[in-house]
């Protein structure tokens, strides 16, 4: 059974591919095509799929997309007749939902196949049980609660229910235009990160600053005692329609979404790289502080409704690593499950799981334990590219190698680590890395001069061996994929400071043997040589996608000032 599950037409446009219950390959469009958050058809994604499980597209039994143009009809009518939107948005939005009806043959189109050539039932599944899906139908858990909150797809923001074996039922749901997800993001652009995904960037500002605004952010987002939540809609554009979306073949483009409302509140906005002040700071932190508060009021309402210990989280919000790490600290739920892809990307895994368990209802047997779902290359592919780049290196086995980078890192060198399949979401987790000494507190420094150049407030990430965590911060649950947030012990972070944020924190991956053998070997050679079991890990970028194949990893290692490269077992030194 093939089931082929797509994100198109939004920002992180990807495909997956699923054979007999198993992910053959899952990847992002923007690492094909070299644009942040490419959105459009991603027929390069589907090629590499297909490549990647040896088939054609006649081979494919199922193909499904994440939107659903039927759903929330009648909802979608009374908005647009409410006379708030403005007719070009309306004839945008009725352009998508064309293009998305007809699938089969927007599919056909895109991968330049007659109609005729497919024996694959096509499927509309609806975004947010699209989310659902790719959360629980993956996780180690027979019955959770299921949660999905991002900004907005198909009329919908925030949707839960009760996933059980292999079927997601539907509890509840919040409607356009009450969103958490366009809360953010439109405080975000009024700090001055108008792009989209700049999102995050607010998060790890937010610790620089006191919730100093909470009373006017609780005004501008109500929270009900039901745990549900509206938003204040004079605050904001996008009730109105007056807000401009661009979702084709490039990068997404958002235009402005907050009022002159929020600037008579707040002031007036900073501008794209501007002066960082300590009001800005004091904004972010009251924006993540309220929209804690409201997801911590419908987490809780959904932990005592339904008694179950275990909750899995997705959509764009759950990428907020803040609020995921207090879960099992400030409510009753023992199990938190947010897979690697959270965001809109990893709508084309639970497409996939949504037919084939709740549409074709095959029993669950998969568990995503591991991220690594993209292209591998072999030794002969990574000798042509430093070839062709008149690169010098040495050839070394897994062990030499793990122990050269390892010393090369104790020494207070930046290393570029590229191995294995590139990683599905988000996250860097140790196939595409840059790692560094985590022990020197001026490191950050080094990066962002060297390497990264970006916001000196930003923090990078600290792996650690699962076997250690306990050591060093204060949770021991596993998160192999980025997504939590822990404490530093207070007696480690003047080990770790380079990986410790302002407020005591990091944003760890617990790495196992079993789940990548030569990052954990790496890790664990470093801490043969200092005492930590600890690695920074910042993605193996520079303003761009996260490198793909070698040739984006050699081109980024010389445009950059890193001191070495790993590359698959090759090791090039400057």
């Amino acid at each position: 059974m093939n089931i082929l599950g797509i994100n198109a037409y939004h920002g992180g446009s990807s495909a997956c591919l699923v054979r007999d219950g198993v992910p053959v390959a899952a990847i992002e469009e923007e690492r094909l095509r070299r644009v942040k958050y490419w959105a459009g058809f991603p027929t390069r994604s589907i090629e590499f799929c297909l490549r990647e499980g040896g088939m054609t597209v006649a081979d494919l039994d199922h193909v499904g997309i994440s939107r659903d143009p039927s759903a929330n009809l009648l909802k979608k009518a009374k908005f647009a007749l409410s006379g708030r939107p403005r007719l070009d948005f309306l004839k945008s939005r009725l352009a998508q939902a064309v293009r998305l009806r007809d699938l089969k043959a927007t599919f056909c189109e895109a991968v330049r196949v007659a109609p005729s050539d497919l024996k694959a039932e096509f499927h509309h599944v609806e975004h947010h049980l699209a989310h659902m899906a790719s959360a629980f139908f993956v996780s180690p858990f027979s019955e959770a609660v299921v949660l999905s909150v991002d900004g907005m797809g198909d009329f919908v923001s925030t949707m839960w229910g009760v996933g059980r074996d292999g079927q997601i039922k539907v509890d509840g749901e919040i409607n356009f235009p009450h969103s958490l997800g366009f809360l953010y993001t439109a405080v975000s652009q009024w700090l001055g990160f108008p792009k989209y995904g700049d999102e995050g960037k607010v998060m790890g500002l937010a610790p620089l600053g006191e919730p100093v605004f909470l009373d006017l952010f609780r005004r501008i987002l109500r929270v009900a005692r039901d745990g549900t939540f509206e938003l204040d809609l004079d605050y904001f554009l996008h009730q109105r329609g007056e807000v401009s979306l661009t979702w084709d073949d490039g990068e997404p483009e958002v235009g402005t979404m907050y009022s002159p409302k929020l600037v008579a509140a707040l002031g007036p906005p900073r501008g794209y790289r501007g002066e960082l002040t300590a009001h800005h700071a004091n904004v972010a932190a009251s924006l993540q502080a309220v929209l804690e508060e409201a997801e911590f009021a419908l987490v809780r309402r959904l932990a005592a409704e339904t008694r179950l210990r275990a909750i899995c989280l997705a959509g764009g919000v759950a990428l907020n690593s803040a609020f995921n790490g207090k879960i099992l600290s400030a409510t009753d739920f023992g199990d938190v499950f947010v897979q690697p892809a959270a965001n809109d990307a990893g709508t084309a895994m639970g497409v996939c799981y949504y037919i084939l368990h709740q549409v074709l209802g095959a029993p669950r047997g998969f568990v995503l334990e591991r991220s690594y779902t993209g292209p591998a290359y072999d030794a002969a592919a990574v000798e042509r590219a430093l070839a062709r780049h008149g690169l010098p290196f040495q050839r070394l086995d897994e062990e030499s190698l793990a122990r050269r980078v390892a010393a090369t890192v104790a020494d207070g060198k930046v290393v570029g680590w590229f191995q294995g399949r590139m990683e599905w979401g988000p996250r860097a987790l140790g196939n595409r890395s840059i790692v560094a000494d985590p022990r020197r507190a001026e490191m950050k420094d080094v990066l962002n001069a060297r390497v990264k150049h970006r916001e000196p407030f930003r923090p990078f990430a600290p792996s650690i061996l699962l076997e250690s965590v306990g050591e060093y911060f204060d949770q021991t649950y596993p998160e192999p994929f980025m997504v939590k947030i822990y404490g530093v012990r207070p007696e480690r972070r003047s080990t770790i400071p380079a990986v410790t944020h302002v407020d005591g924190s990091g944003r760890l991956q617990t790495v196992r043997r079993e789940d990548n053998p030569m990052y954990w070997q790496l890790i664990k050679e470093f801490a043969g040589l200092t005492g930590v079991p600890v690695v920074l890990n910042t993605s193996f970028n520079e303003n761009e996608p996260i490198v793909c194949a070698p040739e984006e990893a050699i081109e980024c290692f010389l445009r950059t000032r890193m001191d070495a490269l790993a590359l698959g077992h090759c090791l090039v030194t400057r």
